[in-house]
């Protein structure tokens, strides 16, 4: 079937309102300080702020993937796009840190849409290569907001005030909004309301947590991108405390994790017209393990400098632009009709990951330098583990159908059930094949 969207339009789309998410966690970090003194409350409480709004952010996908299977990806995204405006709006007038949390919980919902319904979107046209392709264009644009975020909502603070930076939030919800509205195509052509019912939703997440190659290619994206969540958190202690840089320093060196993301990227980019994509899934985690290594003993046996704290984290970022293209289309690949439900799966285990790493660190580690050297590693030998130990016969569903396949997926009876669904599986192996 022809894609409804071209593979730049679908790309544009997905980086957009995915990136909402990252840009106004980021957006929102340097006004904090301030809003402890304007709120008259405590950094604590500020700091609760991001909780909630990753919380929100989080388990919000659970609820808007499977609405998108049922009712189509555009209402889903206007509605939750719509919540997130309100939530803005809420924290531009906030008189006391209770309505900032209340906006912030609302601004973490909406952004659920994005993570969950742009890969649905990529899914509903295209797999295998093609799929590959737009997730890396994905992730090579949506390396820029993130890494700018933090300079113009410093600029934005230093010049208006906190209030503008929650107004440019609201605007980039009006823009998210109109891009749904008025440029994207509804790419689920067959919605099946049933797939909104509680028992149906449970059933979907249940044989999707069973199902090997979603699992591998979800926990390895979990890690990969994980890792940056407990990395936001532990790396500015160990560079600004430990080593003893100042803000404006810390901020400029931070801006070369997302470069190596870009450059990692790019060369993906280039590679993908030549092999395919899961060939390059061993090689970014190979640099991954490499990347551990640093973490896990060259922080603990080289003197503490810029270098070795920061390579890692460099070669890190690289690495996962090579995995993140196939981990992703290898766990969106076999489920056509529960993509959305897929989608809000693998971002929510892909947030729990980084939240999970992040709350190790900080309770079992006093030291961040202990905590980085230790929870990385892990993360990596997770991801290791889940790639190779959770190798899936399907192969992200890039072979054509084999004639015993079909014999086989046929009961005696010749009954549609459990068989009907592996020649459905089959035939969507061929399908994937004719993308690559």
């Amino acid at each position: 079937m022809k894609p409804l969207m071209s593979e730049t339009r679908t790309a544009v789309i997905g980086a957009l309102i995915v990136a909402l998410g990252s840009v106004s966690m980021a957006l929102y970090t340097p006004a904090m300080p301030t809003l402890v003194e304007v709120l008259q409350t405590t950094p604590a409480a500020i700091k609760m702020s991001l909780s909630v709004y990753l919380f929100g952010f989080a388990f919000a996908q659970l609820v808007c993937g499977p609405l998108s299977d049922a009712f189509g990806r555009r209402p889903i995204a206007l509605g939750f796009f719509s919540i997130y405006v309100v939530g803005s709006v809420i924290a531009v007038f906030s008189p006391s840190i209770i309505w900032l949390l209340i906006g912030r919980a609302l601004q973490g919902v909406g952004v659920a849409a994005g993570v969950a319904i742009s890969r649905a979107i990529v899914r509903d046209q295209f797999t295998g290569q093609s799929s590959a392709r737009i997730m890396n264009l994905i992730g090579l644009m949506l390396a820029v907001g993130p890494a700018v975020s933090p300079i113009i909502g410093g600029m934005l603070l230093s010049t208006l005030g906190w209030h503008s930076i929650f107004l440019v939030m609201v605007a980039y919800g009006i823009v998210a909004l109109l891009v749904m509205a008025v440029w994207c195509v509804e790419t689920n052509s067959a919605p099946d309301p049933t797939q909104a019912y509680p028992g149906q939703v449970l059933q979907n997440y249940a044989m999707l947590l069973r199902d090997k190659g979603f699992m591998q290619g979800s926990l390895v994206l979990g890690c990969a991108v994980g890792a940056f969540y407990t990395m936001a958190v532990v790396l500015p202690f160990v560079l600004m405390e430990k080593i003893g840089l100042t803000p404006t320093q810390f901020g400029l060196v931070m801006l070369a994790q997302p470069c190596f993301y870009a450059l990692g990227a790019a060369i993906t980019g280039r590679l993908l017209r030549r092999i395919d994509v899961m060939r390059l899934v061993p090689v970014g985690l190979i640099l991954i393990a490499v990347s551990a290594i640093g973490f896990g003993i060259g922080l603990r046996l080289l003197p503490l400098s810029l270098s070795t704290a920061m390579g890692p984290v460099l070669i890190w970022a690289f690495g996962s632009a090579l995995v993140i293209p196939g981990a992703t289309t290898a766990a969106l690949a076999g489920f056509p009709k529960v993509a959305g439900a897929a989608s809000a799966l693998a971002g929510f285990l892909q947030i729990g990951v980084g939240l999970a790493g992040t709350a190790v660190a900080a309770l079992l580690f006093s030291d961040p330098l202990t905590a980085l050297a230790t929870v990385m590693p892990s993360m990596a030998l997770l991801a290791m583990l889940a790639h190779f130990a959770l190798a899936s016969k399907r192969k992200i569903r890039s072979f054509a159908v084999a004639p015993e396949e079909l014999e086989t997926a046929v009961d005696p009876a010749g009954a549609v059930g459990a068989g009907g669904e592996e020649i459905e599986k089959a035939v969507h192996r061929a399908d994937g094949d004719a993308n690559l």
